[in-house]
């Protein structure tokens, strides 16, 4: 595993950020920066995903084209039938008109339901155009520029929040919202760096760094991470050589 004996509970952020790649490239692996959805199936699913579970996400999705047909009929339809078909949702009621007003967007910007004309817009004018609509936020707005138009952004959950804070990466009152910015600024405005850096912390958050009784021990940022310090102390020799040096379990979506 990709260590520098510089960068220890001490190092800069930056210095730290650059270590979490690396570290966490080898745990988990690189991934390809290849689209796993469509752009508009990327953002409305998104949406949908609010503290909503992915597999409920993937049944109200589902459901939704299953009745109203596609995106027209989705736009078109009674927002209550709509909220019905969509219920497996945290919040349905409020979902339902929000989805068919960023719907009414996209197709008045691109005379169809596509988000294919933000690939050429400047990123600064497609997050503000994405983020101006209701329910589109910074992490939704960066997660699908990012996956699907290689824009240099990072999207910000409540798994790389809570592991970037523990790390020593942002400050410990630094929001989620705010956290977008900060660790933007730390990273290397490459779309390859950026997206393993979510996708592998993200599942760190999953897999180890749990909200409640994380899983320290287990963990191969213990070298330099805040956290581990302060509940453990420095890591010794020994705790080191015992993490593991790569993930076997499942990696969840």
């Amino acid at each position: 595993m990709p260590t520098d004996p510089a960068v220890t509970y001490t190092a800069e952020p930056a210095q730290k950020a650059w270590q979490d790649h690396l570290v966490l490239n080898t745990f988990y692996g690189p991934l390809p920066r290849a689209p796993r959805r469509t752009p508009m199936r990327e953002l409305i699913s998104t949406v949908l995903s609010h503290r909503t579970t992915h597999r409920d996400e993937e049944q109200a999705y589902a459901r939704m084209l299953e009745t109203f047909g596609d995106w027209a009929g989705v736009e078109a339809a009674p927002t209550q039938e709509l909220a019905h078909a969509i219920r497996t949702t945290r919040w349905p009621d409020t979902q339902a008109p929000r989805i068919q007003e960023i719907l009414r967007r996209i197709r008045a910007e691109a005379g169809d339901y596509t988000l294919d004309f933000l690939a050429e817009w400047p990123t600064d004018r497609a997050l503000a155009w994405l983020t101006d609509m209701p329910g589109i936020g910074l992490k939704t707005a960066s997660l699908v520029l990012l996956f699907n138009f290689r824009k240099p952004l990072l999207p910000v959950d409540t798994h790389v929040h809570r592991v970037a804070q523990r790390v020593g990466l942002i400050g410990p009152k630094a929001s989620v919202e705010k956290a977008h910015q900060l660790l933007l600024a730390l990273l290397p405005p490459d779309a390859e760096v950026l997206f393993n850096f979510h996708k592998h912390n993200y599942w760190l958050g999953q897999h180890i760094c749990f909200f409640a009784r994380p899983n320290c021990p287990a963990c191969p940022l213990k070298g330099f991470c805040n956290y581990y310090l302060e509940h453990y102390g420095p890591a010794t020799a020994e705790a080191l050589a015992a993490t593991p040096t790569e993930w076997e379990g499942e990696k969840l979506h």
